[in-house]
This record gives structure tokens, C-alpha cells and sequence, in this order.
């Protein structure tokens, strides 16, 4: 079920004129269980699920689900049993987080990609904050029928509470509000020096000091560093099968691939194991593949990633019947 692939991608040291940081010293080794999540009651599958996971402190498991007959965030246990939906959360989240709220409780912090803007809420489901993207100035939305409009597809938050939203399937910018919600700057896009080519995802990466944003570059197959003001850093990684989510544990960086791939990338940037390839062209980056051809051992469209608190992986992936993943850790 895994297999080691040679490096893909530059090392951090020499992107980053720093010396290389040590390699993972045991490669990861994980086991994949496609059943883990028990769907609610009546359901076979848990719905469309073109949307994002998480796991919040509690060890309770979070997905987004954007159609069928309990659409929102679906709640389950530790041990994949479904307990109940959010209330109040959109049906359209196609990239959440769960992280510390400036109360210091955990949100969820979620960005609506057709109802265009971006809500934090208790893991109750009590709105605290909600923000539209009408805030964003208009030159940073496309014009479709002669409105502006944004697209957004991922959501960071940083240390400090500011909130990095990417219109990942516009125009590719990143914007970005202090932990109020007010609007503070908006940078990326498709120019110099970020040539973003759909910027799906975007993560807080705080395995460096200080801490960076790492943005999935999909449609180029790599990994871009920024510092937290959007300056470029450098390229992390390339050569990727249209990443899509990312998830940090320690060192450890786990890429959700839309082409049937999950892997894992050392500090280094350098890819130590792959799980689940597949590599037939006419099941993966597609959300048609039905539940009667999924085999046990494949991915087809890895979409969000999150690592729980024993280091075990759960997956989602882009898929209209909804498919999850626990990569269990060995």
C-alpha cells in the first residue's frame, strides 16, 4: 500500500540559501482503511464530497459535505461513528480549518466558495464572525456578466489571528483580514512573482521560524513558500500530481494529490513516501468514480488532509458520493 519514490522536489537549503535540514529518519508507513467513517444513518456514502476535513482537540472529525441528505459539516467520532452536523454551517465550505479562536476556543474557520465569504464558528455552530467578500476590492475579482465575484477555495489562519483567504478558482489572490475580519491586503495572483496557476489550498507552515505560508501551486504541480506579508520565498517542492491540500505534523508535510496521490514530504521538500497511487487516467482527478470500482488500496482525487493527534491521516477526496480515508499510521 506504500511505496518510496525518489526526491521530487529542491531541497529548502538550497532554495532558501540555508543549510539542509535533516531528512526524516524513518520514512512514515501508513495502512489504508476506507470504511473507517461509519456515514449517518440510512446513507451508504456521506454525500458530495467536494469539500475539506479536520480534527479538532477533542479528536472529533470534521467534514464538509456538499450534498445528499445531511450536507453542511458532518461530525464524527474518534473512532469513525457519525454523532451529528454543525449548525449554521454552510453547505459550501470547500476549505475549512479547526484552529484557536482569539477567545483562545477552537473554530471552525471556513471559506464559502458560491456564497462568497468567509464565516468563523464555535465547533457549536454559533456564527462569531462573518465576513463578505464584497470587502475585497473589485480589482481582485473577476467580472462575470458585469459583477465582481470571488471563488474561494482554501483558508489559513496565522499565529496572530490574521486569516489568509485564496480565490484559488478566480483570479489566484490571497486575501488577507486581521482577526476582527477587517480587510488588510490582498497579493498573489497569476503575475510576477507568484505565477499562480490555481492556488487552491494554503496552509500556516510552522515548521519554520517564523512561521510561512505554503501554497498549493496545483495546475503547476509544486509548492510555493511566502513569508506572511506575500513576499515569495522560493519553490518547496515540484513535480507534485496537481496538489490540492496540505497537512504538518512536526516536520512532516502530507500533500492530498487530485491525481490519485497522497505524499509525504520531509522538511526538505524532499517526497519520502507516496500512498495510494493510481495511476489510470480515467478514474483519478474526477469526482465520477463510483463506489462499486473504488479498491481498497487506490486513491482517485485526494482533496483535503489532516492529521489527528496520534499522527494518523484522514482524507477526503473530490468525489459526488463522498469518500474518506484514515491513513493509519504504523
Amino acid at each position: 500500500m506504500k511505496k518510496y519514490l525518489s526526491a521530487i522536489a529542491l531541497a529548502a537549503g538550497l532554495v532558501f540559501g540555508l543549510a539542509p535540514m535533516p531528512a526524516l529518519a524513518d520514512p512514515p508507513n501508513f495502512t489504508m482503511d476506507t470504511k473507517f467513517l461509519t456515514p449517518p444513518g440510512g446513507m451508504a456514502t456521506i454525500g458530495d464530497s467536494h469539500g475539506d476535513i479536520a480534527v479538532s482537540p477533542a479528536g472529533e472529525i470534521y467534514a464538509s459535505v456538499q450534498g445528499g441528505e445531511h450536507p453542511g459539516i458532518q461530525v464524527y467520532s474518534a473512532k469513525g461513528q457519525y454523532l451529528r452536523n454543525v449548525p449554521n454551517a454552510p453547505t459550501d465550505l470547500h476549505g475549512f480549518i479547526i484552529a484557536k479562536a482569539p477567545d483562545g476556543t477552537p473554530a471552525i474557520f471556513g471559506a464559502s466558495r458560491l456564497g462568497q465569504h468567509i464565516v468563523e464558528l464555535g465547533l457549536d455552530g454559533r456564527v462569531k464572525l462573518d465576513i463578505p467578500a464584497t470587502v475585497v476590492p473589485d480589482q481582485y475579482k473577476e467580472h462575470a456578466e458585469g459583477k465582481p465575484a470571488t471563488n474561494l477555495t482554501g483558508i489559513a489562519v496565522a499565529p496572530n489571528g490574521d486569516i489568509y483567504v485564496v480565490d484559488g478558482y478566480g483570479l489566484d489572490f490571497i486575501h488577507r483580514f486581521d482577526k476582527t475580519g477587517r480587510y488588510l491586503s490582498s497579493f498573489g495572483g497569476k503575475g510576477e512573482p507568484w505565477n499562480f496557476d490555481q492556488c487552491h489550498k494554503i496552509a500556516i507552515d510552522t515548521r519554520f521560524t517564523p512561521a510561512r505560508l505554503l501554497c498549493t501551486d496545483r495546475r503547476h504541480g509544486r509548492l510555493v513558500h511566502m513569508d506572511l506579508d506575500g513576499h515569495v520565498l522560493g519553490v518547496f517542492a515540484e513535480g507534485l500530481r496537481l496538489p490540492s491540500a496540505l497537512a504538518i505534523r512536526g516536520d512532516e508535510l502530507a500533500v492530498a494529490e487530485l491525481a490519485g496521490r497522497v505524499s509525504i514530504l520531509d522538511k526538505n521538500g524532499q517526497l519520502v513516501a507516496s500512498i495510494g497511487t493510481n495511476d489510470n487516467q480515467d478514474e483519478i482527478r474526477t469526482n465520477k468514480a463510483p463506489p462499486e470500482k473504488w479498491q481498497p488500496n487506490l486513491f482517485y482525487a485526494p482533496h483535503g488532509i489532516v492529521y489527528d493527534a496520534q499522527g494518523n491521516l484522514l482524507v477526503t477526496e473530490f468525489n459526488q458520493w463522498g469518500r474518506v480515508t484514515r491513513l493509519t499510521r504504523q
